[in-house]
C-alpha cells in the first residue's frame, strides 16, 4: 500500500511545470527552511493521513458514489487539496520535494561552477548537506562553502 501512496504523491509532484531554477546558497536555504519548515510538517501529516486511509479509499468512493456521498471521503479529498496547495507553493519557490513520507528537499545550487543540491531531511538542524544531481542522497556531503 505505501507504494500505491507513494505514486499518488509522485504524480501530484511531477503534474508541476519547472521554471528557471533558483540557487540558492547555504545561507539563504536556511534562512527559507525556517519559513517552509511548519508547512513541511504539516505535508508529512497530510501525506500520512493519506497513507493511513489509503486502503479504505476506493471502498469509499466505490460506496459513496450511488449513496449521495461520504464524510470520511470527502475529508480525504480536503486533505489532497491542502496537500496539492502545499506542494505547489514550495516548487514555485524553486525548492523540490524528493520524498515526502521522509520529508526530503532539494534546494538548487552553484557551486564550482555546476549546479548540485543543497540538501536536507526532517528531522535535521539546518541544512548542512549537499550532492551532485545525478549523486542523490547517498552522496551527500557535508557543505564546507558559502
Amino acid at each position: 500500500m505505501r507504494r500505491c501512496t507513494c505514486l499518488l504523491v509522485y504524480l501530484m509532484l511531477s503534474a508541476y511545470t519547472f521554471n528557471m531554477p533558483r540557487y540558492f546558497t547555504p545561507a539563504e536555504a536556511n534562512e527559507t527552511l525556517e519559513l517552509i519548515r511548519p508547512i513541511l510538517e504539516e505535508m508529512m501529516r497530510i501525506a500520512e493521513n493519506i497513507h493511513a486511509h489509503q486502503p479504505e479509499l476506493w471502498d469509499m468512493v466505490r460506496k459513496s458514489a450511488g449513496n449521495g456521498g461520504n464524510p470520511a471521503l470527502s475529508e480525504i479529498l480536503v486533505d489532497f487539496d491542502r496537500l496539492d496547495g502545499f506542494i505547489h507553493n514550495i516548487q514555485d519557490m524553486g525548492i523540490q520535494i524528493k520524498d515526502l513520507i521522509i520529508g526530503l528537499i532539494d534546494f538548487p545550487a552553484m557551486h564550482e561552477g555546476r549546479e548540485v543540491y543543497l540538501c536536507w531531511q526532517f528531522g535535521e538542524g539546518d541544512v548542512e548537506y549537499w550532492h551532485e544531481i545525478e549523486a542523490g542522497f547517498a552522496g551527500r556531503r557535508l557543505i564546507n562553502w558559502e
